[in-house]
């Protein structure tokens, strides 16, 4: 028997910890969970503290982004791994969370003796995705290379992130392009703040020079 793999859970409703403790606890000699969050910051001082191999999180926690807490994660305990835990079924999810630096991406929906086998996979350096999504990622990366997508799709903007860009390479104020897209203000900062993050850029200004030096919009 080899040294269990030390997990963190990181997940901001109760039931779904309790749930995961009681499945990982018939694994014992392969498993052990050393710590629980149910926020960001909870999970920050556990990780720092415990460096544990594999820390399990959920894409959102609270009104927070997981793909936010993962970088802060793995910023902190570069050696600890994580492993997204979510509802989301879609392969963008994916792309954006190895992205933020994960080592996997499992749906809630795996039982016990898979999530482990994946864990101990993680924990010896494997990059692990459910394989539901596996064979739909390879697809839609071929697509990405073939251009079939919007423009930004190669960089995880969503349909709506690009056609709010081309609207700001456009020179339309929040307003202007709520009223085009027929959403709230509030609405279109929201896709704001999220493309800056996957840009990686501060602001409109770099948003729209990086988009016309990328060529994204002609």
């Amino acid at each position: 028997m080899g040294v269990p793999v030390r997990v963190v859970l990181v997940d901001d409703h109760e039931m779904i910890l309790a749930g995961l403790k009681a499945m990982l606890a018939g694994f014992a000699g392969r498993v052990r969970v050393v710590g629980q969050a149910g926020t960001s910051a909870g999970a920050a001082r556990l990780v720092a503290a415990l460096r544990p191999d594999v820390v399990l999180l959920d894409v959102r926690l609270g009104p927070e982004s997981g793909l936010d807490v993962c970088r802060t994660l793995t910023g902190l305990a570069p050696e600890s791994r994580v492993v997204f835990l979510s509802v989301y079924d879609d392969e963008q999810y994916v792309f954006e969370a190895l992205r933020a630096g994960a080592g996997g991406y499992l749906l809630k929906r795996v039982d016990g003796p898979e999530l482990v086998r994946r864990l101990e996979e993680v924990a010896r350096g494997e990059t692990v995705v459910d394989p539901t999504l596996a064979g739909r990622m390879a697809v839609t990366a071929a697509r990405l290379r073939r251009g079939e997508f919007w423009p930004g799709a190669d960089r995880g903007l969503t349909q709506r992130e690009s056609e709010v860009l081309s609207l700001l390479v456009g020179g339309l104020s929040n307003k202007a392009i709520a009223a085009r897209l027929v959403v709230s203000e509030e609405t279109v900062k929201s896709h704001l703040r999220t493309l800056y993050r996957k840009l990686e850029v501060a602001d409109r200004s770099a948003a729209v020079a990086l988009a016309l030096r990328e060529g994204l919009y002609r």
